[in-house]
C-alpha cells in the first residue's frame, strides 16, 4: 500500500479495499464487521433501544491523553452512558484528507479499537470518503452509537428537583487544555493530560448504588458551567455551585490564569455531572469514587427554586455571581 491517502484510496476499487483489509479489518476485527455487509445486523437485549451520533475534528490529531480515535470512541460510548444505556455497538465513518500518511490512520484505527475494548463495545460498520488535497483538515471521525436502556432507569434532563445534589465525578477542564497546549507546541512541568475516558463502567457502579439518579450528563463543550444552564433550563430549577468544592488542578487553574481561560468552560471528555436526591449524595460519591475514573469525585452544589433556569457559583470569599451559558467557544476544534 502507498504511504499516503491517495484520492483512489475512496473510490470504492482496489485501493479502497486494499485500505478496508490493511487497516480497519485488522484494528476492528470482529464476527459482525467481518462479514462485509452493507449494513450490520444486531441482536439486542431486553430494553429501550438508545442511539446517538456524533462527529469529531479535533486539532491535533494526537494529544497528551489521546487522539481523534479515542475521543471518537469515547465519546460516543459516554452519550449512551449518561443516559443509563448499557453502549453496545458503534459504527466508524472516516473522512480523510489526500495526503495523511496511512500509518497514522492505522494508529488512529487501534486506538478505537482499544478504547473499544474498554468500553466493551464493537464496532461493526462503517464507511471511507476520501476529500481532495485541502478540503478537510487531515481527519475527520463520525461515530454512531447504539444502546440498550433497562426498563426500569428513566434519567432526563428535566428530572432536577428543589433540594437535590450536584456532584461531578474528578477534575475539570483537563482535556481543553491539554489539546490547546499540543496544539501551540506548550509544554510544562507537569504535562496535563486530556481526560478522554469511557465512563460506562463508572455509571454503571453508580446506578447500581442510586439508581434512582435524577440526571447524567457529561460536560464537552461549553464545559460544566454551560451543561449546567442546559439542566437548569430543562428542568426549571436553579442551581448553586460552590467554587470552593469544585475539583480543578492546580496546573489547569495556572493555565487558565495565563491564557484567560475560565474553568468553569472548559470541555471536557471524561466527566459526568450528575444529579440525585440529598439523602443520597454521599452514597452517589462514594459509588463515584470506588471507580478508578472517579477518584477525585465531589459534591459540587444543590438545586433550589429561587431563579428557575439560573445557575449560580458561590465563591471562596461568600460572593455570588452568575454563571452564564457560553456565548462562544474559548477554543475551536476541541472534540
Amino acid at each position: 500500500m502507498d504511504d499516503k491517502i491517495l484520492l483512489a484510496h475512496g473510490s470504492g476499487g482496489k485501493l479502497q479495499q486494499q485500505l478496508i483489509n490493511e487497516v480497519f479489518l485488522p484494528a476492528f476485527d470482529n464476527s459482525v464487521l467481518n462479514r462485509m455487509e452493507d449494513q450490520a445486523s444486531l441482536v439486542l437485549p431486553p430494553g429501550r433501544a438508545a442511539f446517538t451520533t456524533d462527529s469529531y475534528v479535533v486539532n491535533p490529531l494526537f494529544f497528551p491523553g489521546g487522539d481523534i480515535g479515542r475521543l471518537a470512541v469515547c465519546g460516543t460510548v459516554n452519550d449512551l452512558a449518561v443516559g443509563g444505556s448499557k453502549p453496545l455497538y458503534l459504527s466508524a465513518g472516516f473522512i480523510i484528507e489526500e495526503g495523511l500518511p496511512v500509518g497514522i490512520l492505522r494508529d488512529i484505527a487501534f486506538s478505537m479499537k482499544k478504547a473499544a475494548d474498554e468500553a466493551g463495545v464493537l464496532i461493526v460498520t462503517g464507511d471511507t470518503k476520501v476529500v481532495e488535497k485541502g478540503h478537510a483538515d487531515q481527519l475527520f471521525i463520525n461515530t454512531a452509537g447504539i444502546g440498550v436502556t433497562p426498563d426500569q432507569i428513566s434519567i432526563r434532563a428535566s428530572s432536577a428537583q428543589p433540594g437535590d445534589a450536584v456532584l461531578v465525578s474528578g477534575y475539570i477542564g483537563d482535556h481543553e487544555i491539554a489539546v490547546m497546549l499540543a496544539r501551540e507546541g506548550i509544554q510544562l512541568k507537569s504535562p496535563i493530560k486530556s481526560d478522554a475516558v469511557p465512563l460506562n463502567g463508572m455509571i454503571q457502579v453508580l446506578l447500581s448504588a442510586v439508581p434512582d439518579v435524577r440526571i447524567m450528563r457529561d460536560p464537552t463543550r461549553g464545559g460544566l458551567a454551560t451543561t449546567l444552564n442546559e439542566l437548569a433550563q430543562s428542568s426549571q430549577v436553579t442551581i448553586k455551585i460552590f467554587e470552593k468544592d469544585l475539583p480543578v488542578k492546580d496546573e489547569v487553574a495556572s493555565a487558565c490564569e495565563i491564557f484567560g481561560f475560565d474553568p468553569l468552560y472548559l470541555a471536557n471528555e471524561g466527566k459526568v455531572i450528575v444529579i440525585v436526591p440529598q439523602r443520597q449524595a454521599k452514597t452517589a460519591l462514594q459509588a463515584l469514587q470506588t471507580h478508578h475514573y472517579g477518584q477525585q469525585a465531589a459534591i459540587i452544589g444543590e438545586v433550589t427554586k429561587d431563579q428557575p433556569g439560573k445557575v449560580y457559583l458561590e465563591t471562596k470569599i461568600g460572593g455570588m455571581r452568575i454563571v452564564d451559558m457560553m456565548a462562544g467557544g474559548q477554543l475551536p476544534r476541541i472534540c
